[in-house]
């Protein structure tokens, strides 16, 4: 994926985050559960975020790695989504340093 293409699909996933349109997995809300972080942390990791990564190797169409940071403004927060329609929000971690 060029870098152009990573900008405006990063930049669609930070109006999507502000206006909610977004789907959490229930693996992502038990890992979110494990790592203490809640749903306020997810939206900023999102909006604070940049991808890290790209998975194009999957028949559904690429993930994302997204690390951004929690609502502290020191906790690491990343996750895996996939834009389908609205985020689809696969997992979420607390990245260690």
């Amino acid at each position: 994926m060029n870098d152009d293409k990573r900008r405006r699909t990063w930049r669609r996933s930070g109006r999507q985050s502000l206006d909610q349109s977004y789907v959490v997995t229930t693996h992502a809300l038990l890992e979110m559960r494990d790592d203490q972080l809640d749903i306020l942390d997810v939206e900023s990791a999102l909006l604070t975020g940049r991808i890290e990564r790209v998975f194009e190797n999957d028949p559904r169409g690429p993930r994302f790695e997204v690390i951004g940071t929690a609502t502290d403004r020191t906790t690491s927060v990343g996750m895996v989504v996939r834009w389908a329609g609205p985020v689809l929000i696969i997992t979420v971690y607390e990245k260690k340093q």
